[in-house]
């Protein structure tokens, strides 16, 4: 098992860069948001548990967030290629990952970090709708639905997230600033980091990292 991760603040593109990797590259993409969503909408424990964080922008406690992880990586094939979208979120988390990915015989590869301006990072993320059927994403300004509310692909309704209001915004860039900011460091001192520039075009940011990557990336390609 081989991992990569991608860092970055809320609206960085993390997820948007995660699924084009996966795409592209043939890596699984671990989103711990997009789980957590899931746990949320089906009313599990885990998701009772995390709801009342993730709707004040707050950061869901650890043992929750590496409850699921390892429950993605018990389930994963020893050949598994996983690019990390949304963990690990502060130097406990890495070090707790780090563990579970070599309990299972694997290494975490690459780290990526999408550097974005944070006036970037409030229009992207406040001006975000998502499909309830779905989980589309689109943008007031930047890709807007053909019929305003309705989603292209499916006709689900759009809808904001709790999360996603301009106040909450500015709330999850502090904590992120608090608590996620030290991760740099951490893996710039293990030899591990990459900044990358992401205020552009997904292609663009995907090509860099692709070429970061090269003949070391993370899965084996024909």
């Amino acid at each position: 098992m081989k991992a990569i991760i991608l860092l970055g603040a809320p609206g960085a593109g993390k997820g948007t860069i995660a699924e084009e990797l996966a795409k592209r590259g043939g890596y699984e993409h671990v989103s711990t948001g997009d789980m957590l969503r899931v746990e949320v909408r089906e009313g599990t424990q885990l998701g009772r548990a995390a709801r009342s964080y993730m709707e004040k922008g707050e950061l869901v406690p650890d043992q929750l967030i590496i409850e699921i992880i390892g429950k993605r990586l018990a389930s994963a094939r020893a050949d598994t290629c996983l690019v990390f979208d949304g963990f690990p979120r502060n130097v406990a988390q890495a070090e707790a990952l780090e563990r579970e990915v070599v309990g299972h015989g694997g290494k975490v590869s690459h780290v990526f970090l999408l550097e974005v301006p944070e006036r970037v990072l409030v229009d992207r993320i406040s001006g975000r709708w998502v499909c309830r059927k779905c989980g589309a994403v689109y943008h007031v300004r930047n890709l807007p639905p053909k019929q305003p509310g309705i989603c292209d692909v499916c006709g689900g309704e759009l809808y904001q997230r709790p999360d996603d209001n301009e106040q909450t915004v500015i709330n999850r860039l502090k904590v992120y600033r608090q608590n996620t900011a030290p991760l740099i460091s951490y893996y710039e001192s293990k030899g591990l980091l990459r900044r990358v520039p992401a205020a552009g075009t997904p292609e663009a940011t995907v090509g860099t990292i692709m070429a970061c990557l090269g003949e070391d990336g993370c899965c084996d390609r024909d």
